[in-house]
């Protein structure tokens, strides 16, 4: 297990000609489910990357992350109730998310693929690459945890997650963008409210069913039997899911590498391009 202060550099630059690949946004219906998703395209002698997305947060947050990326080829999709993505009929769980991931990629004709998730979209990173070992090749958890298991964040911190309000209030999430974010938000304010012109408001509702969705989910039960080679990255900062966690998760995973980031919670919205070079740097490498 590794442990560095700072992206990794130097195993190919991107083609400055990919970084002008913009996503492209469709309706997809997969499994029932009506779905947003946002792929931009890549190389075909590598697979895509699946992008599992914060709680609340819509793809168009992701989108300089995946330039970022260059020519690996990358898909993302709105959690039902969030973005553009319709509410569903019945609440669900990570397993179901899993499976929503492996259609949209079938559909997009990808059988074998990578993932990766942040925050809450790393439990549901952990679920693909357990319930699909077959389709998930390598896997990046960055600034997630283990489920219930993990250590958790201040009791104002997560409070204050608890609801949706950041998303549809950008006064409010620029308030509270240094205490529940850490990092590059408490030394620049200015931030708070860049990130809120990119939010696309989630439903209450929404909101609600991916609580639901990952109350009482562990992985810590069955993470030493993944295969994949997995990268994972942590804020040094990160209130709401403190470094200790990633520590636990690379203990635990059989083939990890732990990367420590030089920023809070949020280090693929602040350090996007970094962020993103250190994952093409794992995902490249043979």
């Amino acid at each position: 297990m590794s442990d560095g202060n700072a992206a990794q550099k130097g195993q190919g630059a991107s083609n400055p000609n990919d970084q002008d690949n913009l996503m492209t946004t469709r309706m997809m219906r997969v499994r029932g489910q009506d779905l947003r998703v946002a792929a931009r395209t890549g190389r075909t002698d590598r697979p895509p990357l699946l992008l599992f997305n914060g709680i609340g947060a819509n793809l168009e947050l992701a989108e300089p992350f995946m330039r970022g990326l260059g020519d690996t080829g990358s898909v993302i999709f709105d959690a039902p109730g969030v973005g553009g993505s319709p509410m569903p009929t019945l609440p669900y769980r990570p397993s179901t998310v899993a499976k929503w991931g492996v259609e949209v990629m079938r559909q997009l004709g990808h059988e074998r693929f990578d993932v990766a998730g942040v925050s809450w979209g790393g439990a549901m990173a952990q679920q693909i690459a357990h319930q699909f070992p077959k389709n998930v090749r390598r896997l990046v958890l960055a600034a997630t945890a283990p489920g219930v298991l993990m250590v958790p964040g201040k009791p104002a911190v997560l409070w204050k997650l608890a609801s949706p309000r950041r998303y549809a209030d950008p006064d409010y999430m620029q308030s509270i963008a240094p205490e529940i974010y850490g990092g590059a938000f408490r030394q620049d304010p200015a931030l708070a409210g860049a990130h809120a012109k990119n939010m696309r408001s989630a439903s209450k509702g929404g909101y609600l069913l991916q609580l639901l969705a990952i109350s009482g989910w562990t992985s810590a039960l069955w993470l030493r039997s993944l295969k994949q080679r997995t990268l994972i990255m942590m804020g040094r900062d990160d209130p709401i899911v403190p470094e200790i966690n990633g520590r636990i998760l690379a203990y635990l995973i059989p083939h990890a590498q732990l990367q420590i980031m030089r920023c809070g919670h949020l280090f693929i919205v602040t350090m996007p391009g970094e962020t993103a070079q250190a994952i093409r740097d794992f995902l490249i490498e043979p």
